[in-house]
């Protein structure tokens, strides 16, 4: 008996994707399984969380504000401005 494929694809969902994420974001350390990990939230409103999954670009803003806050303690200036950049891209 052989299995038929379903009539329904999964394609990768690349959403205009021009570059890698990788290569679009600042080196953040990626969390490993061995990693002790946190949770850090914060509220704010949604008028703020629409702005800023609009600038992240979808399915990106956790990553984003992460990367950005990271980056801001780190006093990495070129990190935030690569952000800023990509933040212009998808606007």
């Amino acid at each position: 008996m052989t299995k038929t494929r379903s009539s329904k694809t999964k394609s990768p969902k690349l959403g205009g994707r021009k570059t890698p994420v990788a290569a679009s974001t600042p080196a953040v350390e990626k969390p490993t399984p061995e990693q002790d990990l946190v949770v850090f939230a914060f509220r704010l409103t949604a008028e703020e969380r629409n702005l800023i999954h609009k600038a992240a670009g979808p399915a990106r803003a956790s990553s984003f504000v992460r990367a950005l806050a990271i980056a801001a303690a780190r006093q990495d200036e070129e990190a935030i401005k690569l952000l800023l950049q990509r933040t212009k891209a998808t606007a």
